[in-house]
């Protein structure tokens, strides 16, 4: 198989560091999400100004710098899906950025998760093909190695509810059938993303951090698949603060490195 044709290579003929440059004044931590709507709001309550961009052919990605609590954090829209996630990953550390707090939704595979609610994973199935090029072939991979710790003592602190376990990453949303899932669950997955496996990969290939959580939206665990609160729009304020603990998770890693 290709996937399993792994190169340790720390380069390659086409190189972050050929697109981009560092970027003076670029932060150390920065935090990310998927959500556009969550996103702009909150560039909106951060007095956020512009300082870099990153592209693709179908999409400008430009990224932000504001203070919160007297730290100053990037931040900038993930792409969906591993490959443009990964890819936006690696312009950023090539910019200055040495970690990342990266949050979003993810289908739940235990309907005694509640919606919206907080899932720290652990390790991630790795059923996509980003990450079996940052790390050698297997089926899973250790997420959250280096801050999850930091985040669960800190959602401990603030007294907020959360679980953690395995995710199922894949690259086909339209493929999760109903054999998958069950095998997914009995394998020990609590929750389905796209991007959790090659993200965490890239991160380790790169020796930068990558602080990866979710909120949980759609609910697979049941006869016929339940949205909840998928989309966009849905629950916003629960949302926005849920990006508030990426920025307090941003302080304290930046507090931690200092």
């Amino acid at each position: 198989m290709l996937l399993h044709e792994f190169d340790s290579s720390q380069t390659a003929m086409f190189n972050p560091t050929t697109a981009h440059q560092p970027v003076p004044g670029m932060p150390k931590v920065a935090v990310s999400c998927f959500s556009f709507v969550t996103f702009n709001r909150l560039l909106e309550g951060l007095n956020a100004q512009p300082i870099a961009q990153m592209k693709t052919a179908s999409q400008l990605y430009p990224i932000y710098k504001a203070t919160y609590k007297g730290v100053d954090v990037a931040l900038f829209l993930a792409g969906v899906g591993a490959p443009v996630c990964v890819g936006s990953l690696e312009e950023i550390f090539v910019m200055g950025v040495e970690t990342v707090v990266l949050f979003g939704t993810c289908g739940v595979l235990d309907r005694d998760i509640r919606d919206c609610s907080i899932i720290l994973p652990t390790s991630a199935l790795r059923d996509e093909g980003t990450s079996y090029h940052y790390a050698p072939p297997g089926d899973e991979i250790a997420v959250n190695t280096r801050y999850g710790q930091l985040f669960a003592d800190m959602l401990d602190e603030l007294r907020i509810s959360y679980v953690s376990g395995k995710c199922w990453t894949t690259d086909a949303m339209y493929r999760e059938t109903r054999e998958k899932v069950a095998r997914r669950k009995a394998q020990g997955c609590i929750c389905v993303d796209m991007e959790c496996a090659s993200c965490a990969a890239a991160a380790q290939f790169r020796g930068k951090g990558v602080l990866q959580f979710f909120y949980a939206a759609d609910n697979l665990d049941a006869e016929e698949w339940d949205p909840r609160s998928l989309s966009s729009n849905a629950m916003l304020e629960e949302k926005d603060r849920i990006a508030l603990l990426a920025l307090e998770a941003a302080v304290r890693i930046s507090n931690t490195t200092k």
